[in-house]
Formats: structure tokens, C-alpha cells, sequence
């Protein structure tokens, strides 16, 4: 088991030892694909770890851009944050009702916005209810909280970097989609997008680096589902997705084993499988 970090994931035992601190938020991060037929809201009214605010990934975005959930505005995240409660001097846990899967794009945002102090806890909700411990239906009591923001622009990367890096291979680009998603043998569950991969890059499902039990694999563990990808980690690295969320899974991991030249593709495979002008590759290619 790897040590506990209240800068990248922490246990459900940890939480449970600092749930009445009084510097803790935690946030429910549950998102569901369109198609799933879930709401991630309707499902924390009904149930979530005491004292979390709800986040709402899909509301907490650039509402300008025709892009799913791409990071918003530095205002619009404090503004957000500030209306939850969360600000300076605060200890972030982020979780999930699937374990780990779109909690760690928050944790990523956090990152992005010059927040340190913000954890995954591992194995989410599931792994909470699992092991008997405390849910309510209560809303939290909310105190506005000041917020500094400052904007970190190298973790995050546009279209037209990214296909300059797959050009140059000065980037090991990083694909969390299912295998069959990435090479092209799979449809993608947006309309309208073309079927394959970013030229160079490669394939590491988000589920590899993860136990059954929906936590993270140890940072030994990690290391060895990115060397069967063949992943260089002495180049910077740039990771994809869907639409940006299971990529964070991926930058999460890096930061795990110590590798901190990381960045994400905001707009990923709903951006690059539109883009007229940008080349696809198939199969393992």
C-alpha cells in the first residue's frame, strides 16, 4: 500500500480520521456518460459521505466553448468554490460513486487552478459504503470562503499543441480510452466523431491502473502497466480521453510515481475525431 497524500489520494481510513476536521471539504465529483442514464446529483441527494458539497463537473466549466466540460474560467472556479464553502487553507478529498473515475479530473482542476492541498479518496464511495461507514442525506452547512487562483497554463493543452507534439514525438501522448476505442474497432459515443487515435500516442486504459476494487494500483504497480505500454517517462507527457475526465486518471498516476511534467488534453478524442484538419490513426498504429 503506498503512503498516504493529501496532495494526490488518500484512504478511506484516512477520511475517516479527519472527518471532523474543521479545515476538510470533501466533494462529490459522481458524473455519468449521457447514455447511462444516471444522475450523479439526484444520486448524492439521496446518500454521500457527511459534510460533502456536490461538484458538478458539467457546471463548472467553460460554458463558451461547444467542448463538454472544459475548465472554466478562473472566476467562474472561484465563484463556484466560493459558493461550496471551499477556499484558502482548506484540505480538498474529492470522490466519486464509481470508485475512481471522474474524481481525479477535479483533482486535476484543483491542479490546474494552483490548488495543492487536494486528494482522490481511493476506491470513492463504493469502498465507503463497503466498508459500513457513515453516509447522510443532509445538505452541508456552507460558509463562503475566499479562494486564490492562480492559473497553471503547463498543465493544460489545445488542439493545435498537441498535434504539434504528435508531429515533433517530443510528448509520450497517453489515451485512456478502451483498447478497442483506440483503435478504432469500437464506436464512439458521441455522433459524428471519427473512430481511432491521435497519431503516436498510446494506449493506457484508465481501468489498467486500477485495482478490481475500483482503488489505484501501487506506484510499482503503476510503473509497470506504463512500461508495458511502452511509455518513455523521460519525455513530458501529455494525456487523452473521451472528453478529458478519464484523462485525469492518467495524470493522477503520473503524479503518484513522482513524474510531474504532465499536462491534459482538455478537449481530447470529442475535439481531435471532429477536427477536419488533424490525421487519425487506427489499429495499433
Amino acid at each position: 500500500m503506498a503512503p498516504e497524500d493529501p496532495k494526490t489520494l488518500v484512504s478511506t481510513d484516512w477520511l475517516a480520521a479527519h472527518l471532523s476536521d474543521p479545515d476538510l471539504r470533501i466533494l462529490d465529483a459522481t458524473m455519468y456518460l449521457p447514455n447511462e442514464g444516471r444522475d450523479g446529483k439526484a444520486e448524492y441527494a439521496q446518500q454521500h459521505i457527511p459534510g460533502a458539497r456536490f461538484f458538478d463537473i458539467d457546471d463548472v466549466s467553460d460554458h463558451r466553448s461547444e467542448l463538454p466540460h472544459m475548465a472554466p474560467p478562473v472566476e467562474k472556479f472561484m465563484s463556484r468554490l466560493r459558493a461550496m464553502g471551499v477556499g484558502d487553507g482548506h484540505q480538498v478529498v474529492v470522490y466519486d460513486a464509481r470508485g475512481l473515475f471522474s474524481a481525479a479530473r477535479v483533482w486535476w482542476l484543483f491542479r490546474l487552478m494552483g490548488q495543492d492541498n487536494v486528494a482522490v479518496l481511493d476506491g470513492g464511495l463504493p469502498k465507503w459504503v463497503a466498508e459500513g461507514r457513515a453516509v447522510e442525506d443532509m445538505p452541508p452547512v456552507v460558509r463562503d470562503r475566499h479562494m486564490t487562483v492562480r492559473r497553471r497554463a503547463h498543465m493544460v493543452r489545445d488542439v493545435t499543441q498537441v498535434s504539434a507534439a504528435s508531429k515533433l514525438g517530443d510528448h509520450e501522448i497517453l489515451d485512456a480510452r478502451s483498447p478497442g476505442r483506440f483503435r478504432g474497432e469500437e464506436a464512439e459515443p458521441r455522433a459524428g466523431l471519427r473512430a481511432g487515435h491521435i497519431p503516436g500516442s498510446k494506449n493506457v486504459h484508465y481501468r489498467s491502473l486500477l485495482r478490481d476494487d475500483g482503488t489505484m494500483k501501487d506506484p510499482d504497480g503503476l510503473r509497470a502497466v506504463l512500461a508495458e505500454a511502452s511509455v518513455d517517462l523521460g519525455k513530458p507527457a501529455i494525456t487523452t480521453c473521451g472528453s478529458g475526465v478519464t484523462a485525469a486518471i492518467i495524470n493522477l498516476a503520473l503524479e503518484r510515481i513522482g513524474k510531474t511534467d504532465h499536462a491534459l488534453y482538455d478537449g481530447s478524442w470529442t475535439e481531435w475525431g471532429a477536427f477536419p484538419t488533424v490525421p487519425v490513426a487506427t489499429g495499433d498504429d
